[in-house]
């Protein structure tokens, strides 16, 4: 196969089965040849690795990927892409494509039936539309994955591993720091997709956490908090949980009181442990006055 990163190949190929772009699926398809090969490196790719790569497109990543590790099972949603991806990865026979949406198939199956006795890795170009969704998934399910290496958009990658505690840090920030550790790998110009799209990318590596940084008896609670808080950054945390959790000013600013954090603190100044800290407070507070 020719090098699938060439823009004359890309064009061949897709006019051979009759494919065009579709911008409700976020298609941009990868042109610099330099991305995919290292990204691939990165990811953790290699002897013994089973990879979930989400969205392959023609295949440029997956072929890199199918070069280092044991065996590659790539989602697809686009039907239309099946017979391309036919053709492009025809000389790769570790590598098995399925045709389904990735907030849909049971990836914890997947895992057991595909890569039995193997590390497992994710790596994928990710659509804009659906970053933060995806990533959320593969996180909270707890799934036997050691890490997650994904193209995004170079905002998101800027919240997602931005230090908790400054201003770029957003609710996507706490929550993705309680299941890893997550780190800018190396940035993507536009110009480097066809067609290009209107931003920049990155690429970034979520290494995902043996045991929780902090400790919480209600994790869907510390989530909600975390959401509260930053759903109206720019009010205070009392006002803004307390309107979202349907929490009154006073308990609230009680059970903030009990543990130790200000309740004119803004969001973007707390850590995932002042997070922690709070939904445990309001959930002894509420159990107590409650009697529950």
């Amino acid at each position: 196969m020719e090098r699938l990163s060439d823009i004359g190949t890309i064009k061949s190929i897709l006019s051979r089965h009759g494919f065009s772009f579709s911008k409700a699926l976020g298609q941009n398809f990868l042109v610099n040849p330099n991305v995919c090969p290292e990204m691939a490196r990165l990811s953790g790719a290699g002897a013994g690795v089973g990879v979930i790569e989400v969205g392959p497109g023609i295949g440029v990543l997956t072929v890199e990927l199918a070069k280092l590790a044991d065996k590659v099972v790539s989602i697809e949603l686009d039907k239309r892409l099946l017979p391309v991806l036919d053709e492009t990865l025809a000389d790769f026979g570790n590598v098995k494509v399925i045709n389904g949406d990735v907030m849909e198939v049971d990836l914890k199956k997947l895992i057991e039936d595909e890569f039995p006795g193997m590390d497992v890795v994710v790596c994928a170009n990710l659509p804009y539309y659906i970053t933060s969704p995806v990533i959320m998934r593969l996180l909270e399910e707890r799934l036997p994955i050691n890490s997650i290496t994904v193209m995004v958009q170079k905002e998101a990658a800027e919240r997602i591993t931005a230090p908790l505690g400054t201003r770029k840090a957003g609710a996507v920030t706490a929550s993705v720091s309680y299941y890893a550790e997550a780190k800018t790998l190396f940035k993507v110009s536009a110009g480097s997709f066809m067609p290009p799209p209107k931003v920049d990318s990155a690429v970034i590596r979520l290494d995902i956490r043996k045991t929780q940084p902090v400790r919480v008896e209600d994790e869907k609670l510390m989530f909600a908090v975390i959401r509260a808080s930053f759903a109206q950054r720019r009010k205070t945390i009392l006002n803004s949980i307390s309107n979202s959790l349907g929490i009154s000013k006073s308990q609230l600013s009680e059970a903030l009181g009990e543990c130790g954090v200000s309740p004119t603190a803004r969001a973007e100044n707390l850590t995932l442990e002042d997070f922690a800290a709070i939904a445990e407070s309001v959930r002894s507070y509420l159990a107590r006055t409650q009697g529950k």
